[in-house]
């Protein structure tokens, strides 16, 4: 095939007798192809999204390349993603916003679930991100702020990703995404030095120029998104909200366990798709995508019905779960529908294309 078979223009382009794993040469090629634009390509689950990473490892050595995953939990959970999977959403988020105009090709790895989940708006993510280095003045008292309502929490010593530790003149940090853990060394409010360190051993690996730090929770905890979040509860679920122990916690600066699945509150009801994170997308996607994306919406509406049906009621003792309706949430057929036609997209399969196609 010539360059040009790999430009993408109006309406779905077709790569058919693909297997899986040579795919990911032909994602690399629509890349090359395409200059400026950011390349989405949703994969139908997490282990296709896993094997796509690996083959453009081999591939695209020469493309930069960042993951999205969906969230570990069920649709309308009472617990929270895991802080890896929010940590790495989150850092994906942040660098797609920071790098927007980019003309170097690059490739967003994601899948079915995550792509109809909406995200926070494009604004939050670029105000929360921060950037220092040595000689900065910083106030510690508000940098540790600035980290707790960006979804980090503080600990004795530092373990998992979105975890920070204060000692002395000294703060640690493990960022979302791929990035090490950094040690700020603070004489007073100015900050010395930046270090790498190693996690197991807490022992200094190098020293940095500059760090920068990106939320680690989608839900950005400030007075702001409280006051957003107090009003909404109280609008969307009417009757009394004393001894309701989300709102309570929340109210109260406190993070509750499943508060993500109320996200939009935070946002004053104001979301945000992947997709606009791009200046100009393109949607690359993965065979049996929508049989998947099928699936997923058929999902969102059973467990919608189900905590709608028990709204009220008390199931073995735990909190009356109140659902938001699932359009604050997800997408729809029809939002979906208006994506694939809205930016231009392709389709791999490892069979052939019926002629009517």
């Amino acid at each position: 095939m010539q360059p040009s078979d790999f430009k993408l223009g109006a309406g779905n382009k077709q790569f058919a007798q693909t297997p899986e794993g040579l795919d990911a040469s032909i994602l690399a090629d629509i890349a090359r192809a395409n200059p400026g634009k950011t390349i989405f390509h949703i994969a139908r689950d997490e282990q296709r999204m896993t094997a796509m990473a690996e083959s453009l490892g081999f591939f695209a050595s020469d493309i930069k390349f960042l993951e999205f995953p969906g969230w570990d939990c069920l649709p309308y959970d009472r617990v929270s993603p895991a802080a890896n999977i929010m940590a790495a959403r989150m850092s994906c988020l942040s660098k797609l916003a920071l790098t927007k105009n980019s003309k170097k090709p690059s490739i967003v790895l994601t899948t079915i679930n995550a792509a109809l989940q909406k995200v926070p708006p494009l604004n939050i993510v670029e105000k929360s991100s921060f950037t220092a280095k040595p000689g900065t003045v910083i106030s510690m008292d508000a940098l540790q702020e600035h980290l707790q309502h960006n979804g980090y929490s503080r600990t004795g010593t530092v373990v998992d990703r979105g975890d920070f530790a204060v000692r002395g003149g000294i703060i640690d940090i493990y960022r979302p995404g791929k990035k090490p853990p950094v040690r700020l060394d603070f004489f007073g409010d100015v900050l010395e030095t930046i270090r790498r360190f190693n996690i197991d051993t807490q022992r200094t690996t190098a020293k940095l120029r500059s760090f920068s730090l990106e939320p680690s929770n989608e839900i950005i905890l400030n007075e702001t998104s409280i006051s957003k979040f107090r009003l909404g509860y109280k609008t969307r679920f009417s009757g009394d909200v004393s001894n309701d122990p989300l709102y309570e916690s929340i109210v109260n600066g406190r993070r509750y366990q499943g508060m993500e699945h109320w996200l939009p509150l935070f946002y004053g009801g104001e979301m945000s798709t992947l997709f606009a994170y791009a200046d100009s997308p393109a949607i690359i996607l993965d065979h049996l995508s929508d049989q998947a994306a099928l699936s997923r919406l058929e999902q969102i509406e059973d467990y919608y019905g189900a905590r709608n049906d028990n709204e009220g009621q008390n199931a073995f003792g735990s909190a009356p779960y109140k659902p938001l309706e699932p359009r604050e949430l997800y997408l729809n057929d029809e939002d979906w529908t208006d994506i694939l036609s809205q930016y231009p997209t392709a389709s791999i399969s490892p069979f052939d294309v019926p002629d009517q196609q």
